[in-house]
């Protein structure tokens, strides 16, 4: 109970230099998702029209995603340094899988009776993709951005070792000096950002789901 009494004490006081680091933390994790976002939902929709593409995409972002976090920041702060960027495109990185295989999933389970209706209606294939495949495949996408915020923001925690910042910083710090508050203060404002970002992220998914039932 003394313990949580100074933990609690210890957030009260160090309220913004927190809130910073949980904005920077954020901001971290929105670049990288962001950034997945944009190549990740091109290359799963390559994927699921070119069969032969696919075993080659998802194999190389299973890749990216079996390196260890700490191997692949040390990997990419070799090529762009100590900072910001380095840590965004690691989160990238590791925000690949989930995005790209659950846009390739959700085309590919989109039936084959819709598809034919749409044929039927003189639509062509980018039609198809963008008015039918695309919408329907929406749930799953949410679906691998829930599993991909979760990620990043775990493995951003690692930010500091690669010059950025973040919650991190304040775990390292807790690490550095041996004080105990300041590491679990670190700890579980990450936690209740993955736990919060996955609550809020799942409910637009179900939303999405009952949109399209």
């Amino acid at each position: 109970m003394e313990f949580i009494t100074k933990l609690v004490q210890y957030i009260i006081e160090n309220n913004s230099e927190l809130l910073y680091l949980s904005i920077e933390h954020l901001l971290m994790v929105a670049y990288g998702i962001g950034l997945a976002l944009v190549v990740g939902i091109p290359l799963g929709v390559i994927a699921a029209k070119f069969d032969k593409l696919a075993p080659i995409i998802i194999s190389l972002t299973n890749i990216l995603q079996l390196i260890p976090s700490l191997a692949m920041l040390a990997i990419l702060m070799l090529y762009l340094g100590f900072g910001f960027e380095t840590i965004v495109v690691g989160l990238f990185l590791y925000s690949l899988l989930p995005i790209v295989k659950n846009t390739y999933v959700g085309i590919k389970e989109v039936d084959d009776s819709i598809i034919e209706a749409g044929v039927g209606n003189g639509m062509t294939t980018f039609q198809l993709l963008l008015k039918i495949q695309f919408p329907l495949s929406i749930p799953f996408l949410l679906a691998g951005i829930r599993l991909a915020a979760v990620i990043a923001i775990s493995v951003a925690t690692l930010g500091p070792y690669v010059g950025a910042g973040g919650l991190g910083k304040e775990i390292i710090s807790g690490i550095s000096l041996q004080h105990d508050v300041k590491i679990y203060a670190g700890a579980i404002l990450a936690t209740l950002m993955a736990i919060i970002a996955d609550l809020i992220l799942g409910t637009v998914e179900r939303k999405s789901k009952r949109r399209l039932a």
